[in-house]
């Protein structure tokens, strides 16, 4: 037995172990483009051409050509109502992006068809990023709960928003503050966001919210790594990667434990008719929405301390980390934007509207007359997107999907999606696409208002112009069935935040916007881009 294993390990040399690696690798990679879907020939593609050669091409390509490559597909195809095959990273099959045009045909799918979940599921890799929960119970309680809870919020995240803002903004009224415009929204979206999701105690808690960043953090990170490996290493590979998960979950379920089973605690005495608690009335926030839509639908396993913690992360990941880029890009376009008076504008706005809140609150009201913030943010939106793409759908039945318009079948795993960047700067939906207009929203509106006579219909497309409203021009929040749920909040909490910032600080405006980076679908913001800011006379 000494002489065989003596002789195995003379054989283990370096340079065998990896050349036995490089060949296990490469053979996953054979093995992982054979199972994807085939599209058809009638699909016109961009990239680097098929086959495996072309498509190891194209993997490596994916990093740094994926915008260029969809771009060209927007001219040459989508702009005539084709549909195009773009490449991928190699852990996703290509996608086939449908034109503008046919947006319903995508949309209108049912899930069991055409799938939402699963298509977002394999670009989060979340079978292992969020620790082996699934996202339908927090969705569908936001979607449950939320809206109808919305306006009683809105004092208690209107405090959190002055507090947030002042705590890294300052208050010196003299002195210009430098700030790294990444962290400073980062010193104010996460605590913001938590007074929904964790309530008014927790979300001031530095180390629970430093925790919930740096979950996002590690999905974005770990997401870059996962696309750039074959599907079928994922579950040795993601065992290692996905490991600073559990580890950050594990730190902030020691603190969000005791609040959660206090809460059940409490909720069970008051549902049992105990008299101490005939006044009491748990905290609206995510935490009790799950405890309370568990309990009616039956769900006695949702109810674990450590699920409900889990159960968080989903949304924490989507609230933080798309509301930061939007806020830095937002500001990043107001400071470098043409109309240097864009500022003062929104200014007399918020202090006019503001002035009108008999309680000194924002009321949802007065939040929907903002309409120039409404429309600065919207714009920004529009042109500083974060993604090249917001809307994927999966093909999850059988025998695929057909396109009777042009006569392509996807298989079962196809990947579809729609072209936000292409529509988003398309000449012809949007004039002088690249360019910041904050009131280019907010215009159509007033010219409207000033008008004799208004037309019931061109009422209601007015109406449509405000930022929480998807159309098939409009993708920041996708669109259809599945728009984001949280928008309505999102939305509030951006004006909030540029409302009270347009009011109490002067920001020196910056000469040239930083340019952002970009890794195949996704923004890297330009994260070393820094502000001046002081506070104004009067204010403090």
């Amino acid at each position: 037995m000494t002489a065989v294993s003596s002789h195995v390990l003379e054989l283990l040399t370096p340079g065998r172990i990896t050349v036995a690696l490089l060949v296990f690798t490469v053979s996953s990679f054979i093995v992982d483009f054979t199972w994807k879907p085939r599209y058809p020939a009638s699909l016109p593609r961009v990239g680097f051409g098929g086959g495996i050669i072309g498509s190891v091409r194209n993997w490596l390509g994916y990093i740094t050509h994926f915008n260029a490559w969809v771009e060209e597909g927007y001219e040459k195809y989508t702009k005539h109502e084709r549909a195009y095959v773009v490449p991928s990273a190699p852990s996703r099959p290509q996608e086939i992006v449908v034109p503008r045009s046919q947006t319903s045909w995508l949309l209108e799918f049912p899930d069991r068809i055409v799938s939402a979940k699963e298509a977002h599921a394999d670009i989060m890799h979340s079978e292992f990023q969020f620790l082996q929960t699934d996202d339908d119970f927090p969705i569908t309680t936001l979607h449950k709960h939320l809206a109808r809870n919305l306006v009683g919020l809105l004092p208690g995240i209107q405090d959190d928003v002055h507090e947030s803002i002042d705590a890294t903004f300052g208050t010196d009224t003299d002195g210009w503050k430098k700030l790294n415009l990444w962290e400073a929204w980062l010193g104010i979206v996460p605590r913001v966001t938590n007074r929904a999701l964790v309530g008014k105690d927790m979300c001031k808690n530095k180390a629970f919210l430093d925790s919930q960043v740096a979950f996002a953090d590690a999905l974005v990170r770990n997401s870059f790594i996962l696309n750039m490996f074959p599907k079928i290493l994922h579950p040795i590979v993601a065992r290692f990667v996905v490991a600073p998960n559990w580890w950050t979950w594990r730190k902030s379920f020691t603190m969000i434990r005791p609040l959660i089973e206090q809460r059940q605690h409490d909720m069970a005495r008051k549902a049992g008719g105990d008299p101490e608690y005939d006044t009491w009335e748990p905290e609206e926030c995510l935490i009790t929405w799950m405890i309370r839509q568990a309990q009616a639908d039956g769900w006695a396993d949702k109810l674990e301390a450590s699920l409900i913690s889990k159960s968080l992360l989903p949304i924490e990941f989507a609230a933080i980390h798309t509301t930061v880029i939007t806020g830095h890009g937002l500001l990043l376009d107001l400071l470098s934007g043409p109309d240097e008076g864009v500022v003062g504008v929104l200014r007399d706005e918020a202090n006019q509207v503001f002035s009108e809140q008999k309680t000194g609150y924002w009321t949802k009201d007065g939040l929907s007359r903002l309409h120039r913030i409404d429309s600065a943010i919207r714009e920004s939106m529009r042109l500083s997107h974060f993604a090249t793409a917001l809307t994927h759908r999966k093909v999850v039945a059988k025998e695929g999907i057909t396109n009777a318009k042009e006569g392509w079948h996807a298989p079962y795993g196809s990947f579809l999606m729609l072209d936000l960047a292409g529509t988003h700067h398309d000449p012809d939906i949007y004039p002088e696409p690249y360019k910041y207009d904050a009131f280019r929203f907010s215009r159509a509106r007033e010219e409207f208002e000033a008008r004799q006579e208004k037309d019931a219909e061109e009422a209601l497309r007015i109406k449509r112009l405000g930022m929480v409203t998807t159309s098939d021009t409009y993708l920041p929040f996708s669109h259809g069935r599945h728009a984001c749920p949280g928008r309505f909040f999102v939305a509030h909490e951006l004006k909030m935040i540029l409302a009270y910032l347009v009011r109490n600080y002067e920001i020196r405006r910056i000469e040239q916007r930083p340019k952002p980076m970009w890794i195949g679908q996704t923004i890297v913001p330009p994260l070393e881009a820094t502000i001046e800011v002081r506070r104004r006379k009067g204010t403090a």
